[in-house]
């Protein structure tokens, strides 16, 4: 019985976004709401991600400077060339979803 309800219930939930784009345009719904939408969880996304790796390479940093502290210098520059390239991945997003968010 379990499953059949499981089953009935994804349907159910698969089926009330039909009545959303039923609504007729005049009510001000732009018609290219999905683009925003999905502009917006590509870039949360990607900021996480970038995030994510930011503190992998803080943390391994800290970790190499940690066991070998003569070689803290070589490190750091290292680990500010990659946190710089790991940004830019995140701001090159950020340009994305405006641009897809304005059509340009």
């Amino acid at each position: 019985m379990r499953p059949l309800t499981i089953a009935l219930a994804l349907v159910a939930l698969c089926l009330v976004p039909d009545l959303a784009f039923a609504a007729d345009e005049a009510a001000g719904a732009s018609p290219n709401w999905g683009i925003a939408v999905g502009a917006g969880l590509a870039m949360g996304l990607a900021v996480l991600g970038a995030g994510i790796g930011q503190g992998i390479a803080a943390g391994n940093a800290v970790a190499g400077i940690a066991r070998n502290p003569g070689a803290g210098g070589t490190i750091a520059t290292q680990m500010i060339i990659g946190l710089a390239l790991i940004e830019s991945l995140a701001l090159i997003s950020f340009v994305i979803a405006i641009l897809l968010t304005f059509r340009v």
